[in-house]
């Protein structure tokens, strides 16, 4: 499962389905706030990416964080994905 594509994709569409315009290449320093983004689009996000990935890294972090970068992001899937599969 290449991680990466899949948080990609999923970012992708839920921006689609808000009619939000995305950039052709998501760079690792995109601020997700200021991508156009908001809290119930990026629930969706989440959603979406735990059907995919069969977890969701927020209700198994210790202590809540909101990544604040695309690369924060996939580091939050990629620290916790060995934890979810146990």
């Amino acid at each position: 499962m290449n991680i990466r594509q899949e948080i990609e994709t999923s970012y992708r569409e839920a921006c689609k389905n808000r009619n939000i315009e995305v950039p052709e290449s998501l760079e690792d320093d995109m601020v997700l706030l200021e991508s156009g983004l908001d809290s119930l689009g990026f629930a969706v996000l989440v959603t979406d990416l735990e059907m995919k990935l069969g977890y969701d890294p927020f209700t198994l972090m210790d202590e809540p964080v909101y990544p604040r970068t695309f690369a924060e992001l996939f580091s939050v899937y990629e620290r916790f994905k060995d934890r979810a599969q146990k």
